[in-house]
C-alpha cells in the first residue's frame, strides 16, 4: 500500500530549522519500536542501568583523562587516577552520610518530647476555630479509638480466644546468604562492575568511538564525528556543571543549617548536593527533611522559620544568578521534557532513573539531531523551535490568534526593523498562505479569515512604526515622499502592501494604502491632495494572470508621469535567482510598462524611494485593419 502523495511545498519553504519542509510523523512502525525499548530498558534495568551509569561516569571524566593526557601522563595512569579521584570523592561522601544517620537515629528519641508540647499547644480550646488544631484533635480521637477496639478485642477474647500459631523452619545456610548477605554484597558488586566498565570505556575511548561510527554512519564520518563531539560536550558540561551548582548549593547551606543549630549540617549539605540532581522535586526534598528536624529539635518556632528562609534564599540565589552565569550553553532540553523525562525514567528505572533522566534524555535528543531514525526524541524533547518563525505566523494567523502573533512579533522587533521582520517573517508566512490557497488546500473562506487576521496582525503593528520614525528623527515634511500601495489581485496581496506601507512610513515616506477594489480610486488624489511620487502594486501570486498585470498600465494613463511599480514576492535569499514563472511576470510587466519590479522587501523600498522620471508607455502594437463587414441591401 503505497502512501499519499504529499503536496509540494512553496519553493525553498521550510517548516524547522531542520531543513525543507516534509512529512515529519510518528508512524506505528517508530511507535512500536519506542515502547519495546522502553520496556527492554524497564525489564532489563540489572543489566542496562549499570551499563548507562557507566557510560555518563565515563563522559564526565573524559575532560579530566584528556587534561591528563595533555600533561604527559600515559593513558591508562591518567584513566586511573581520574576514577580514583571521582569514585573516592563518592566513597567518601556515603561514609561521611552514613555516619550522620547513625546520630540522627540515636538522637531522635530525644525529639520526642518538643514534639509533643508543639502538638499540645495546637489542641484547640473548647469553642475554638483553630483549623489546624481541629484536625490535630481529630487525627488523636481516631488513633485512640483504633487501639481502644484493639484492646477491647483481645480483652473480650479470654482463654478461649483463637492462638495464632506460626511454623518457624530452620533456614539452611543457602537460604542465609540469600536474606542477609547477598541484599549487602549485591550493591557492592554492581559498583564493582560499574568501576571496571567505567575504566574499559575510557581506555578504550578511541575504539568504541570508530566502532559507533562504523555501525551507524560510516558513509558519513564529519555528522557522525559531530554527533559524537556534541553529545559528549553536551553530557559532560552537564553533569559537570550541576554538580558545581549542587556544591555552590549545599555549602552555604550546610554552614547556614550549622549557625541556625539544626543537628547534623553535613548530612543535610550532602544529601541536598544529591538530591539537587533531581529535577524540580529535588530542592523540595531536600528542604522539607531539615524543615522537620528543625520542627522536632527546636522547642520553639524560629529554627523552623529561620531554616526555611535559608532554602529560599539560596535557591533563588542559585536559579537566578548562579546557574545563568555558569551554564554556558543549554542542556538542550524544554522545561516540559524535563518533567516528561523524568516520569518516564523513573517508570524504567525507579529512583536512579530519575537521576539520571536528563543526562539520558539529553543524549537521545542530540542522537535525534543527526540521526534520522531518533528524529521523533529532538522534535518531542528539543528546546529548538520546530516550526520556523514564518511558518509559526501562518499556523497562528490561520488559527486566528492574532495576539500570540503580535506577543512573538514584538518580541523579535526588540531586535529587528519592522522591514526586517516582515521581509523574513511576515511576507514569507503570507507566501505559505497563498501557496496552499493557490494549490486547493485552502478554501475561499479560510482565505478570507487569514486576510482578516492577518489585517489586525499587522494594525497591532502600527505603533512599531513611530517607534522606528522617533528612533530614526524622521517626522512628516511637505517635502517627504508620497507613495501608494496597493494589493494586486487578492485579499492576502492587500495584507502584503499594507507590510510594504508601514516598513516605507517606517521610514519617513507617507504612505496611503489601498486595497485592490479601489484602486482606480488613485484617480481621486490628483484633485483631494498632493500628487503621490509613487504607487506599488503587490502580487503573492509568482505568476499573476495578465488580466491583473494590466491595472498598470489604466493606473500610468489615469495619472500621466506617475511612478507605477510592482512587487512579485519572493522567500529572502530567490531574489538573485527568480523562478521561471517570476521571470515571465516579470518580462510582462515590462512590456505593459511598469517602471520597476522588485523581488523582497529591501529592493522594493529603495525602487520606490528612487528618484527617477516616470517611464513612458509603450507604443500600442497596431492592429491588422479591419476587414469590411458587407450589410445585406435595403429591401425595396
Amino acid at each position: 500500500m503505497t502512501e499519499p502523495a504529499v503536496p509540494p511545498a512553496p519553493s525553498g519553504a521550510t517548516l524547522g530549522h531542520g531543513g525543507p519542509l516534509s512529512p515529519r510523523r510518528v508512524n506505528g512502525a517508530t511507535a512500536i519500536a519506542i515502547c519495546l525499548g522502553a520496556a527492554i530498558l524497564h525489564f532489563g534495568a540489572e543489566v542496562f542501568l549499570p551499563l548507562a551509569i557507566a557510560t555518563l561516569v565515563a563522559f564526565a571524566l573524559s575532560p579530566l583523562v584528556s587534561i591528563l593526557r595533555r600533561r604527559g601522563m600515559p593513558r591508562i595512569l591518567a584513566v586511573l587516577v581520574a576514577v580514583t579521584i571521582a569514585f573516592s570523592a563518592l566513597g567518601v561522601v556515603l561514609a561521611v552520610m552514613a555516619a550522620q544517620v547513625s546520630l540522627v537515629v540515636e538522637s531522635l528519641p530525644g525529639y520526642q518530647s518538643n514534639i509533643i508540647t508543639k502538638l499540645d499547644a495546637w489542641t484547640p480550646e473548647e469553642g475554638s476555630t483553630n483549623v489546624l488544631g481541629r484536625v490535630v484533635e481529630m487525627m488523636t480521637r481516631i488513633n485512640d479509638e483504633i487501639s481502644g477496639a484493639l484492646s477491647a478485642g483481645a480483652t473480650a477474647g479470654g482463654q478461649g480466644a483463637p492462638v495464632t500459631v506460626a511454623v518457624v523452619e530452620d533456614q539452611s545456610l543457602w537460604r542465609m546468604l540469600q536474606d542477609v548477605l547477598f541484599p549487602i554484597i549485591s550493591p557492592m558488586v554492581t559498583a564493582g562492575l560499574i568501576i571496571v566498565v567505567v575504566i574499559f570505556m575510557l581506555l578504550e575511548r578511541e575504539e568504541l568511538r570508530d566502532r559507533f561510527i562504523r555501525l551507524t554512519g560510516a558513509n558519513d564520518l564529519h555528522r557522525t564525528t559531530e554527533m559524537l563531539e556534541d553529545a559528549g560536550s553536551r553530557v559532560a558540561s552537564y553533569l559537570l556543571i550541576q554538580i558545581l551548582v549542587n556544591v555552590i548549593y549545599a555549602v552555604p547551606i550546610g554552614v547556614g543549617l550549622w549557625l541556625i543549630g539544626v543537628p547534623n549540617p553535613t548530612l543535610w549539605a550532602l544529601l541536598t548536593l544529591i538530591l539537587r540532581f533531581v529535577p524540580y522535586i529535588g530542592p523540595i526534598i531536600a528542604a522539607a527533611i531539615p524543615l522537620f528536624l528543625a520542627f522536632a529539635a527546636s522547642p520553639d518556632w524560629s529554627m523552623v522559620l529561620w531554616t526555611a528562609a535559608l532554602f529560599g534564599v539560596v535557591e533563588l540565589v542559585t536559579s537566578n544568578i548562579v546557574e545563568p552565569r555558569l551554564y554556558g550553553s543549554r542542556t538542550g532540553l524544554s522545561p516540559l521534557a524535563v518533567i516528561i523525562a523524568a516520569i518516564v525514567w523513573t517508570w524504567i528505572w525507579g529512583p536512579m532513573g530519575l537521576i539520571l533522566s536528563t543526562p539520558m534524555t539529553v543524549c537521545l535528543v542530540v542522537l535525534g539531531r543527526y540521526l534520522p531514525q531518533f528524529e521523533v526524541f529532538d522534535i518531542l524533547f528539543g528546546d529548538e523551535p520546530v516550526l520556523a518563525a514564518h511558518a509559526r505566523l501562518y499556523q497562528r494567523l490561520l488559527s486566528g490568534d492574532t495576539v500570540e502573533s503580535v506577543t512573538r512579533a514584538e518580541e523579535a522587533l526588540e531586535d529587528d526593523f519592522l522591514a526586517d521582520y516582515y521581509q523574513t517573517v511576515g511576507i514569507p508566512a503570507l507566501l505559505l498562505a497563498q501557496t496552499d490557497y493557490d494549490r486547493g488546500v485552502l478554501s475561499q473562506v479560510q482565505e478570507e479569515g487569514i486576510a482578516r487576521s492577518a489585517d489586525r496582525f499587522v494594525a497591532a503593528l502600527e505603533p512599531a512604526v513611530t517607534e522606528e520614525r522617533a528612533e530614526g528623527d524622521v517626522a512628516g515634511s511637505e517635502a517627504a515622499v508620497r507613495i501608494v500601495v496597493a494589493g494586486g489581485r487578492s485579499n492576502l496581496d492587500d495584507v502584503a502592501a499594507r507590510m510594504l506601507g508601514q516598513a516605507l512610513a517606517a521610514e519617513g515616506a507617507e504612505v496611503t494604502a489601498l486595497p485592490r477594489a479601489n484602486l482606480m480610486a488613485t484617480t481621486v488624489l490628483n484633485a483631494e491632495g498632493p500628487r503621490p511620487n509613487c504607487l506599488v502594486l503587490s502580487f503573492l501570486d509568482p505568476n499573476p494572470a495578465r488580466a491583473s498585470l494590466l491595472i498598470v498600465r489604466r493606473i500610468k494613463r489615469a495619472i500621466p508621469g506617475l511612478r507605477v511599480g510592482a512587487v512579485i514576492w519572493e522567500l529572502p535569499g530567490q531574489s538573485r535567482t527568480p523562478s521561471r514563472t517570476v521571470a515571465v511576470a516579470r518580462r510582462e510587466l515590462d512590456e505593459i510598462g511598469a517602471d520597476f519590479v522588485a523581488s523582497t522587501m529591501d529592493e522594493a523600498m529603495a525602487l520606490a524611494f528612487a528618484e527617477a522620471e516616470a517611464k513612458p508607455l509603450p507604443e500600442a502594437q497596431k492592429r491588422p485593419p479591419r476587414k469590411a463587414v458587407r450589410r445585406p441591401a435595403a429591401a425595396e
